[in-house]
């Protein structure tokens, strides 16, 4: 059964969307950004490229709009060095599907995966190999950009989350090969590192030129918001994509699929179940923004320059959250763009709510907390 043919319930974003004033310059600089790594489509004939898009495709993608609707704050230079990581991750995952997994070919994946992690090296000025195909040109040539001083701190963790990241590509196609679904209590941590979501933060502390203060970042209350946060993240992508990966892909790691599993329900009810599901990470990322972590703050005695960076990065977490709901809501990726409509018509600003898939019903049921379900918390 098709997503459309289910009555989807409303997905929620309390958060309105905001645009980078800086949009209009990204999509040509991105192209020949594109092309120089080898993922466009060149039109010169050449044989010793194989491009990941065509020039249609990669316009199709909007990857300007994500890029700008998630970081609506960013300077131009830390804007564009975003971009570039965003081209990046969906030529990994494009790179990943059309040459692995719609082929089955785990073994050329384990090969593909180990090569890239000599390209994921945390000491500075390491040098790398050469690259042989667009994903390993374009992960080498970020490499010496993504940790200006400011960021240094990140070069460790950010590195962890590109290997998790690539890892986790391999294990799905595993998963998907044998069949075996994986179960509800162990996805939500497996989808921060399938969806890259442990990069995110690093995203908005490049975006905003804030940091969540040190002697609180490892606090279990810090940890919590932040993971409800790349939850809501990655699942909510899992509704939106099902279409592509579960009918084009045949793939098994998406949350309706992994719900409908573990619970033993049809697929009319997991679909809501999916939606609520998220939803809850949504209103448990709001709960620990605004009572838990100002109450934090206070306890840990935060000056009052540690608790405005801290208010900035919230405000950048927000904009990411709102950002990635326009964007799964309206690009072409996703959903199917109106012919009548060339380029995606972008989302009412203020709306509080959007909607997956056309015709969707709406649901007012509130969904009950999944704290204790063991996706609360970072492991």
């Amino acid at each position: 059964m098709p997503l459309h043919a289910v009555e989807i319930p409303a997905l929620w974003m309390p958060h309105p969307l905001k645009v980078n004033p800086h949009l209009p310059g990204l999509r040509a600089e991105s192209e020949i950004w594109a092309r120089e790594m080898g993922m466009l489509d060149a039109g010169d004939g050449r044989s010793d490229r194989h491009p990941i898009w065509t020039q249609t495709q990669f316009r199709a993608m909007t990857v300007d709009l994500l890029t700008a609707w998630t970081l609506p704050d960013a300077s131009p230079a830390a804007l564009r060095l975003n971009h570039r990581f965003n081209i990046w991750a969906l030529a990994w995952d494009d790179y990943f599907a059309h040459s692995f997994k719609r082929t089955s070919d785990l073994q050329g994946a384990h090969d593909f995966t180990a090569r890239l992690h000599a390209f994921l090296r945390t000491d500075e000025g390491a040098r790398l190999p050469e690259p042989v195909n667009a994903v390993e040109r374009g992960i080498a040539d970020l490499q010496q950009h993504l940790f200006p001083p400011r960021l240094a701190h990140w070069r460790q963790e950010f590195s962890r989350a590109l290997a998790r990241y690539v890892d986790a590509g391999v294990e799905e196609l595993a998963n998907s090969r044998t069949g075996r679904v994986p179960h509800l209590i162990d996805y939500a941590p497996f989808r921060r590192e399938s969806f890259a979501a442990h990069t995110a933060p690093y995203s908005v502390e490049l975006a905003t030129g804030a940091r969540i203060p040190e002697r609180i970042r490892h606090h279990r209350t810090v940890r919590g918001l932040t993971a409800a946060f790349m939850d809501v993240m990655g699942l909510a992508n899992d509704i939106a994509s099902y279409e592509r990966e579960v009918h084009e892909e045949h793939d098994v790691n998406n949350l309706v699929v992994v719900l409908g599993t573990s619970l033993g329900i049809p697929l009319r009810e997991a679909v809501p179940a999916s939606v609520h599901l998220v939803n809850s990470r949504m209103r448990d990322f709001e709960q620990l923004r605004e009572e838990d972590i100002p109450l934090l703050a206070r306890r840990a005695g935060l000056d009052p320059q540690e608790r405005a960076e801290l208010d900035t990065w919230l405000g950048g977490a927000c904009s990411f959250l709102s950002g990635l709901h326009a964007w799964y809501t309206g690009a072409p990726r996703y959903v199917p763009t109106d012919p009548a409509f060339p380029e995606p018509r972008l989302p009412t600003a203020t709306a509080p709510e959007q909607w997956y898939g056309r015709g969707a019903g709406r649901h007012a049921a509130t969904p009950p907390s999944v704290v204790g379900l063991g996706l609360d918390a970072e492991p």
